[in-house]
């Protein structure tokens, strides 16, 4: 099936896909079929871009050397059109230069190619060596990586002489999102239920309202009181509480599959809403899957939750119930250590070491009871076995010497070699190594009982609580104590010497006293253990991982990857939760909504902020980034809005509450506070909300056709030397965030910044990112470059209000705007209305008034002017880059590289944003 989708999905995206065949995706459906089909021509256009994008700057592409390639025989092998093989590549520790650090992972789009191209002309030359494969699968335990290959690989690369082409992997894409899309959108997962989809094809008037049936039955009211119990003491608002209550309800409800949105502007406690929502379902037990549309969203989701459980819950009995799973490196699980005890991978590893059969749980259980119950027993099967090897080597040794004086001894092994002295000499020290009673029974229950607890504790941790009744699992803890108890009273017992191999174990406890009562103790506990918890007879990881995913109640993971819940004999799923549900594309959406059993689901998100990334402008123009979200709201559906932000100082928050949510947001009482009011730097143009006018600056084209605005980097500059000598002289903690829509300018900033401020110190961060790149955070200081500076007023994709909207909503204590005030004033656009709301405020500054800057401004200006005379002989020579004008079509890049800064050239890496840390 994967196969199929594959060349499907290939296929097709090798043809050009005309403009006229993307239709402009609708806001209603008439049915499931044309709802999923709508999104299948820009699913394709998107990833026929994206591939070509990517052979565009395949000179900047991580590679690797292919060792060996193997045809691989399978029953599904398609001779005609594709070919499976199996290659090796040289591991990423070899230190030559030209064999690459590229490690291909399962869903990688890779070139084949036997050089290393540095344009995509390369690839196209008369006798190159140039194809597409899609990474299967990889071997850990040997190093082979599956390919689907869409020709014939030439088999004298695995003679590998000196002679022989060398042949090279170059990453171009990974399909695994898109290949997970495809197979929702064809119908192609496995028991899919397609109610919830039924229910978002249109809307009616009651849409997102609560069942006026449930609401007026005895069950809600119980509900209600439940949830409003276990959510008071975690500090939420009135609305807050109102969207989790509402929410929770929907369980009770059996009419009909119901959706619901939970609207959340920047600051408005988001996060900790979705956390409350999620910990009432786990206490309700209540099988839920939680998703998001990035591996970091998901994960600071988890992180919120898992802190609420240990808030309430004082060890980790229960955490068997959570789960989150993905790929590891992708999720930076490592980053997220109070996460690993509820990583899926990390749980199955942890499990297996207890399920397997003849060194974990019940192995370990038993040896335990059996020492307790009959140490002498133990010690003399203890002694038998030494005797019998003893014997053994007695009868290896004469064999030896026998073949040697018959000529038949090979002389492969050693212990011939052995002198009668020394054979007799290694026999008494093997006899004097063994441990007396004493001894044995010490070393054996400190051996035992370390892996037993250790066991005990994967147990208690990591089994769900549905396998194992409360009462018996508050065994195990107890069973601890006992052992450790146990351990530290033996370590400190002595045996009487009087004591032979035939004594009993009630003589050798009646010789350590008071231990006799404790054993007895912990044998009945351990009986009980052995008796009560019976784990299922699994050894493989993979049936593990499976068995942890059926039995979770509260799962998370990105929405693409839900799509390992279509499996066969998985439990049903009841309620979908979708975190960042405006971001997330409609058609990714899709895959957990087909999920079996679903009958809720709710939308967390702010559709007035930026939506999802797509590149194609055909795609966008079609409306393929929107989200099921957004379209919801369109059709009329019911918002609970969030309307307290804690984020932002009153002076920042008043105009985005008034542009873009009709002054439906309050202040929470503790950014109103007197001590939230904070001073940075003295002077009027750096107060809590300020627009800096920078009428000298100038407008140019950076990378990919990128605007920059030299002056306004200088000016940034500038700024952070003065906030870095005020950190110096008050040590007081600030973190400062400076945004750019603009690419160029980032990089320009980030340049300037590394040469004016060399020293790193704590407490003093700087982050330089695109607004893309901020969406979702927040830094005590906001600095934010708009760049424009212009006679006609243009300011491009700036006027997008979506993307103003998260510039402008980052900021705790203080937000400072550069702009030209004449270009954005005369722009039409909403920054006319944020310079127009400045100057009624009185919170219009002219940067040249301020000496420093004035300063700055001048010496940028004529860096500016000595450059471009520098360059005037060169300019009708300078030649643009096919893969820049490729780039400059694609919406998201070079402008708007979300979550990350795209920089050719850069040392730094790809898609790895320049964040110092002083």
């Amino acid at each position: 099936m994967l196969k199929t989708n594959i060349l499907s999905l290939l296929s097709l995206c090798g043809i050009n896909v005309l403009t006229n065949q993307v239709q402009k995706i609708p806001h209603t459906f008439m049915s499931v079929t044309n709802y999923l089909s709508s999104f299948v021509p820009s699913l394709i256009e998107e990833t026929h871009f994206d591939l070509a994008s990517s052979l565009y700057g395949v000179q900047r592409a991580p590679f690797c050397e292919i060792l060996t390639a193997v045809p691989e025989r399978s029953r599904s092998f398609i001779p005609t059109k594709f070919f499976l093989y199996q290659i090796s590549v040289y591991s990423t520790n070899n230190d030559t230069k030209d064999v690459g650090k590229y490690e291909p992972e399962v869903g990688d789009l890779i070139a084949l190619t036997d050089i290393k191209p540095k344009t995509i002309e390369d690839l196209n030359r008369p006798r190159r060596y140039y194809h597409i494969a899609y990474v299967c699968g990889t071997k850990e335990s040997t190093n082979e990586i599956s390919i689907l290959s869409s020709k014939y690989i030439d088999m004298e690369i695995n003679s590998r002489s000196n002679n022989t082409p060398k042949l090279y992997a170059i990453y171009l894409l990974n399909l695994t999102t898109n290949v997970r899309v495809w197979k929702a959108l064809n119908s192609e997962l496995e028991g899919a239920n397609m109610n919830m989809i039924k229910k978002v094809l249109l809307a009616s008037s009651n849409n997102g309202e609560d069942c006026q049936l449930c609401i007026s039955g005895e069950n809600h009211n119980a509900a209600c009181s439940k949830v409003q119990t276990m959510i008071q003491s975690q500090n939420l608002n009135e609305s807050q509480k109102n969207a989790v209550l509402s929410c929770v309800s929907m369980r009770e409800c059996h009419h009909s599959d119901t959706v619901k949105l939970i609207w959340g502007p920047p600051g408005t406690g988001k996060t900790k809403t979705v956390a409350s929502l999620l910990f009432s379902l786990l206490k309700l037990k209540t099988r839920t899957l939680a998703c998001a549309p990035t591996n970091t969203a998901v994960m600071e989701v988890a992180a919120r939750l898992q802190n609420l459980v240990k808030k309430h819950d004082t060890d980790t009995y229960g955490y068997g119930d959570i789960v989150i799973f993905g790929n590891r490196s992708r999720m930076k699980v490592d980053s997220y250590w109070c996460l690993k005890d509820i990583f899926l991978d990390y749980r199955a590893s942890n499990l297996l070491r207890c399920f397997a059969p003849l060194s974990g749980w019940k192995h370990c259980l038993q040896s335990m009871i059996m020492l307790l119950e009959d140490p002498s027993k133990q010690y003399r099967s203890y002694k038998l076995d030494i005797e019998n090897a003893i014997m053994s080597l007695e009868q290896f040794v004469r064999q030896k010497h026998d073949d040697m004086e018959h000529g038949k001894d090979d002389n492969t092994l050693t212990i011939d070699q052995l002198t009668k002295e020394e054979y007799l000499s290694y026999k008494e020290n093997i006899k004097n190594s063994v441990m007396t009673l004493e001894q044995y029974v010490k070393q054996k229950f400190s051996d035992i009982g370390e892996k037993l607890k250790v066991c005990m504790q994967t147990l208690y941790t990591h089994l769900p609580t549905s396998l194992i009744p409360f009462e018996e699992m508050k065994k195990i803890p107890i069973a601890i104590d006992w052992l450790t108890s146990l351990e530290s009273s033996l370590s400190k017992a002595k045996l009487k010497q009087a004591l032979d191999d035939h004594a009993d174990e009630e003589s050798i406890f009646y010789c350590l006293g008071r231990l006799t009562i404790k054993r007895e103790e912990c044998l009945c506990l351990l009986r009980s253990l052995l008796e009560k918890i019976l784990l299922p007879e699994i050894t493989d990881k993979y049936g593990i991982e499976k068995f942890c995913l059926m039995n979770a109640r509260l799962i998370f993971c990105t929405a693409s990857s839900s799509t390992r819940l279509f499996t066969e004999r998985m439990t049903p799923v009841q309620f979908l939760v979708i975190d960042e549900a405006a971001q997330l594309k409609e058609c990714e959406s899709a895959i957990p909504l087909q999920l079996p059993g679903l009958h809720h689901a709710i939308l967390i998100g702010d559709e007035r902020q930026l939506p999802a990334v797509v590149k194609s402008p055909v795609t966008d123009e079609a409306g393929y980034g929107r989200s099921l979200f957004e379209r919801l709201v369109l059709l009329g559906y019911k918002k609970h809005l969030l309307n307290t932000q804690y984020r932002m100082h009153p002076s920042i928050s008043l105009f985005p509450n008034k542009e873009f949510y009709e002054e439906q947001l309050v202040d929470a009482p503790i950014v109103r506070e007197m001590n939230y009011n904070r001073c940075f730097l003295e002077g009027k143009l750096y107060g809590s909300y300020s627009f800096i006018n920078i009428a000298k600056g100038k407008e140019q084209r950076g990378r990919g056709h990128s605007s920059k605005n030299i002056v306004e980097a200088a000016v940034i500059s500038t700024i952070i030397e003065s906030l870095k000598e005020e950190f110096s002289r008050t040590r007081k903690k600030v973190s400062i965030g400076i945004i750019s829509p603009y690419n160029a300018q980032v990089y320009e900033i980030q340049e300037k910044i590394k040469l004016s401020i060399s020293v790193s110190e704590p407490g003093f961060s700087v982050s330089v990112r695109s607004v893309d790149g901020f969406q979702g955070g927040e830094e005590d200081i906001i600095i934010i470059s708009t760049v424009r500076s212009n006679r006609d007023a243009k300011v491009g994709f700036l006027s997008n209000r979506q993307r103003a909207n998260v510039a402008l909503t980052r900021a705790r204590h203080c937000l400072w705007i550069l702009g030209n005030e004449t270009t954005l004033e005369n722009s039409d656009s909403i920054w006319k209305e944020l310079v127009l709301d400045a100057k009624e405020r009185g919170c219009f500054n002219n940067a040249d008034e301020d000496e420093k800057l004035s300063e700055a401004i001048e010496d940028a200006l004529l860096d500016i002017e000595l450059l471009d005379e520098s360059e005037l002989p060169f300019k009708k020579l300078s030649l643009q880059d096919r893969s820049e004008t490729f780039a400059s079509t694609s919406r998201g890049s070079p402008y708007t590289s979300r979550g990350s800064l795209y920089t050719r050239g850069s040392s730094r890496g790809r898609g790895k944003p320049w964040k110092p840390r002083w």
